[in-house]
């Protein structure tokens, strides 16, 4: 671990000296490209150079308390060496996870997708409620969101939504997001009182650049058509939603929430891109036999793997056995500390794969 923190440390030193130099600074492009390097560079290097310091001045207590034989002295420096050795395990956890391999989607946007599963009606709400939960989890991370193609039941509740959530880092932490997520309440129109049951399902995709999925015009169908509102009836007379058939893989993504074809039509090509950058990573994992998956990972979109439950105002994450009480908080968009934990877990079981 040395030796690689010690390359890193002489290349961040590097680049700290070429960006100084004024044929890359009058070079933008080069210069951003620096700049960029440099940026993810910094917190590992930072922290490294911490646990220098710490390794430095453990050494000098060391020294000291074999020296200087007075008591009261002897106890200050015990106590000093133990917050030392505290921080510099905490130090070398830090560092084993920075050096961890970086997701590569890790910085991108996200697509995702939320679909109403068994439960009707309450379902369909349910869906509703999942997607205000993220429409607020992204507003507190100065993200935007972008809505791709939407289809409403007559109350309210979202049979499908398809939107983007624009901002750097997005895939980070919505990654794990992915699988059945579960609802336990008493529907309105329930009068006994009983709890029902029901589920939606989303999907999370990292968002692809046009360099990495390039779609050939020849291998795609464009259909146009006008849009619908709840219940099927016509809320726009003319053809501007528009379906875009992937001819090789069958996939079809339909987008009707703009009123220009041109704008659906854009779209649709951005969701279709993610969706066939998901087909190509699946099957180069499944190529990869070998290699173990998280305990975490980005999770199946078959899998449950959390569970709302209203009377008992709690959350369950049963993939790491979390659970909350604080349900309506987190339906309002406080995430983070479910997040955080997820992010730990998936963390702690890489660090397992590679020590």
């Amino acid at each position: 671990m040395q030796e690689k923190l010690k390359s890193l440390e002489d290349k961040y030193n590097e680049l700290n000296i070429l960006l100084s130099k004024p044929e890359v600074i009058s070079d933008q492009s080069q210069y951003q490209k620096y700049a960029k390097v440099h940026s993810d560079l910094s917190e590992i290097v930072n922290k490294y150079q911490e646990y220098q310091s710490i390794i430095q001045q453990l050494e000098d207590a060391n020294q000291m308390l074999a020296e200087d034989p007075d008591p009261e002295f002897q106890e200050m420096l015990h106590e000093e060496r133990q917050t030392l050795k505290e921080r510099q395990t905490d130090l070398e956890h830090e560092l084993r996870v920075l050096l961890l391999p970086k997701d590569p989607n890790d910085e991108k946007s996200v697509i995702m997708e939320i679909r109403a599963g068994t439960g009707g009606d309450e379902a369909a709400l349910f869906a509703g409620d999942l997607f205000r939960m993220y429409s607020r989890y992204a507003e507190t991370q100065g993200w935007q969101i972008d809505i791709m193609d939407s289809h409403y039941t007559d109350i309210g509740g979202i049979k499908e939504l398809i939107f983007v959530i624009d901002g750097q880092g997005a895939y980070s932490k919505l990654k794990y997001e992915s699988g059945v997520h579960r609802v336990q309440r008493i529907p309105t129109t329930e009068s006994g009182g009983r709890i029902h049951t029901s589920a939606a399902t989303v999907a999370v995709l990292p968002e692809a650049e046009e360099v990495e999925v390039q779609i050939d015009p020849n291998e795609i169908r464009v259909d146009v058509y006008c849009s619908s509102g709840p219940g099927g009836q016509s809320v726009n007379t003319t053809q501007s939603a528009v379906r875009v058939t992937h001819l090789p893989t069958g996939l079809v993504v339909t987008c009707q929430d703009e009123k220009s074809q041109h704008k659906n039509k854009a779209k649709a090509l951005r969701v279709l891109r993610a969706r066939l950058k998901e087909v190509m990573e699946e099957e180069k994992n499944a190529e990869l036999a070998g290699e173990r998956r998280s305990q975490v990972g980005t999770g199946d979109r078959s899998e449950r793997i959390r569970t709302y439950n209203f009377p008992q105002s709690r959350v369950s994450d049963h993939r790491i056995n979390l659970t909350l009480h604080k349900l309506d908080l987190i339906l309002e968009g406080q995430l983070d500390e479910i997040i955080d934990a997820l992010i730990a877990h998936d963390q702690a079981e890489r660090l397992k794969q590679v020590g």
